[in-house]
């Protein structure tokens, strides 16, 4: 596996630019000629296909939804960030590319992180032009309010609804394309593996997820867009249907997985409230802004809150980071969390959260103003768990939320796999070992709209037109063995269910993969699993049949990849022996208590490839480089 992301050379500033002149462009007459396959249809997917279609591409865009607004990034609250400096509090282009850097913990790659800053003045014009309804200032500018991470205010929103009405605009350009003719939508349909020929990403399968048809779809290049894979731990803040499938499909055929051990716990979700949960809720960072986290200062402290006086509670964040506070970012604040929650402190009937108190928000600002930027999470919050947080504190713990691993890209967002790209979560490239909030529709749009349509006509541009007969014979064999696999889970006939297996495994690895890692916890991981994998393989229960509607059979699918890929992420892990974002091995910790990263030996994405189930993965690394934000120990106090 050759690992060559193709940085443009010149300053940081001035790489996009000098990369979009040096690509080889399609001429509009041509570009009809050419099919290109857009697999997921949320921020990033959704982006692409309406602007791959605007550009007069012919475009096939599938979503295993009934209609492509309900992708996930629908979930998404708290807003997107940009650097418009609006508020006129010091931000610039620069100072969200270094933001981003160091809150990635230095393991992100500088020159798409630039980017990715330059291009968020662009996105914001975008969504306003699409009418997406930002909150504004009573001078009508666009309002910004702050998020983890960062000292001044740079994140849009629209209430607690910014992936919706961002989701919306993406959408309402895709359907114009779809009228148009120039998008061909396919509902209801999953992917299920990648069509190589001659070392090209040619095609997909699908199955129909109401008739079961399996089928073949060629292209000249294919692009994912398919999010990422937190419901390996069972319990995260992901629709159930999320999934790796897509994403580790394709690393089987090819494309190098990068640093799958990245995964991110969000400090501000509802705790579980009990073994009968499926998933868990995510209540938006924004909250930090205005709420204050604590704990009762005396461990075991059972009383209400509001009988613990001031002198009594533990405003842990505020204490630890005083410049930073309760925007502290999300590794570091869901860390303290979990210290507290062991530690005793914890709140609610199973003492497992911690308080986000509003009180004096609403003291300062008054009722209808807190109401005004956060009353439909307030809604969500009241209806889920039955408590007012007007008029007590909401309870909190962080819980599994987005994954900064993914499919390796270079600069162009394409894989190790030629013609098969990668965009938005389902990539490795922006966010290094911990996203800021805010910061996942920011990437997912510009790489939608702005990235990869350009390198996408480029690669088009350069590669050579398949072979109809080759296309053919290896469409036709992929279909056999999609086909072949699905008859194996249906032939099994065990006794125990899907969901048994997935919450099995999410067990495994929250316990040793999840928040905190050891080398002790990874390695009992790394045996486990194959030995969950083998009793799936014999006895699970998948009923019903493929030729009709089967969520036992989807679930069965999904989950089988998850015992796959589960492995490569603990292997990840356990290899990387450093501390650093998100990725928190107990061995190395500094004496605050804060990750201690390995610059030595570990400033590097560690790219795996696929060399066979149970087999070990084999590691490649493309180094890191930091010639515009030095390394240094991150400190947020």
């Amino acid at each position: 596996m050759q690992l060559d992301a193709r940085i443009p050379s010149g300053p940081v500033e001035e790489k996009w630019t000098r990369r979009q002149f040096d690509m080889k462009l399609v001429n509009p007459a041509n570009k009809r000629k050419y099919n290109v396959i857009v697999v997921g249809t949320g921020l990033a997917g959704g982006a692409a296909a309406a602007t791959l279609g605007e550009l007069g591409y012919n475009v096939q865009c599938f979503t295993f939804h009934d209609s492509p607004r309900r992708a996930h990034s629908i979930a998404a609250q708290g807003g997107i960030n940009a650097a418009k400096n609006y508020q006129g509090d010091g931000d610039s282009i620069y100072r969200l590319f270094y933001d981003t850097v160091k809150g990635g913990d230095f393991r992100s790659r500088e020159a798409n992180v630039y980017r990715l800053a330059e291009l968020s003045l662009n996105i914001i014009d975008q969504a306003v032009a699409q009418g997406v309804p930002f909150a504004r200032e009573y001078g009508g500018l666009l309002a910004n309010r702050s998020f983890g991470g960062a000292q001044v205010s740079r994140t849009f929103y629209a209430r607690g609804q910014t992936g919706q009405q961002l989701l919306l605009g993406a959408y309402q350009a895709l359907e114009r394309q779809i009228a148009l003719g120039t998008v061909k939508m396919h509902n209801r349909s999953e992917m299920l593996d990648v069509i190589v020929v001659d070392g090209r990403a040619r095609g997909i399968v699908t199955r129909h997820l109401v008739t079961g048809k399996i089928e073949a779809h060629m292209a000249d290049a294919v692009v994912l867009g398919t999010g990422g894979y937190s419901n390996v731990f069972f319990l995260s803040t992901n629709a159930m249907m999320c999934n790796v499938t897509a994403t580790w499909r394709a690393h089987k055929r090819g494309a190098g997985f990068a640093n799958p051990s990245f995964t991110q716990i969000h400090p501000t979700c509802i705790p579980q409230g009990g073994e009968y949960q499926s998933k868990l809720t995510l209540m938006s960072e924004s909250l930090r802004n205005d709420g204050r986290i604590w704990v009762p200062a005396r461990a075991g402290d059972t009383r209400p809150a509001s009988d613990i006086p001031e002198s009594e509670r533990d405003y842990y964040l505020e204490r630890l980071y005083p410049s930073f506070g309760n925007l502290s970012p999300r590794d570091i604040a869901s860390r303290r969390a979990k210290e507290m929650v062991d530690a005793g402190h914890g709140i609610g009937d199973l003492k497992n959260g911690v308080f986000l108190d509003f009180a004096d928000a609403i003291k300062r600002l008054g009722r209808d103003v807190v109401s005004e930027r956060y009353g439909n999470l307030f809604e969500m919050y009241e209806k889920i768990t039955g408590e007012n947080p007007y008029e007590r504190p909401m309870r909190i713990y962080p819980a599994p939320h987005y994954t900064m691993g993914g499919l390796w890209v270079d600069y162009d967002l394409e894989t190790t796999l030629p013609g098969l790209f990668c965009i938005g979560e389902a990539n490795f490239s922006d966010h290094g070992a911990n996203r800021l909030g805010a910061s996942a529709l920011m990437q997912g749009l510009a790489d939608g709209y702005f990235i990869a349509p350009l390198t996408v006509g480029n690669y088009l541009a350069e590669a050579p037109r398949a072979d109809a007969d080759a296309s053919a014979l290896a469409a036709q064999g992929v279909v056999k063995e999609v086909e072949a696999r699905q008859q194996l889970l249906l032939g099994i006939n065990g006794s125990r269910t899907v969901d048994s297996f997935h919450v099995e495994l999410g067990r495994i690895m929250w316990n040793h993969c999840g928040m905190a890692r050891n080398e002790a916890g990874l390695k009992k991981a790394l045996q486990e699993i194959p030995q969950l994998r083998e009793e799936f393989w014999e006895n699970v229960l998948v009923p019903g049949s493929g030729a009709s509607l089967n969520q036992s059979l989807e679930k069965a699918g999904r989950v089988a990849d998850f015992l796959e890929f589960a492995e490569v992420m603990c292997h990840d892990a356990l290899t990387r022996d450093e501390s650093c974002g998100g990725h928190f091995r107990e061995e190395h910790v500094t004496e605050e208590g804060e990750a201690r990263r390995d610059d030595e030996n570990f400033a590097h994405s560690a790219v795996w490839e696929f060399t066979g189930v149970g087999n070990a993965p084999v590691r490649h690394e493309e180094p890191l480089t930091f010639e515009h934000v030095p390394l240094s120990q991150r400190s947020y106090k």
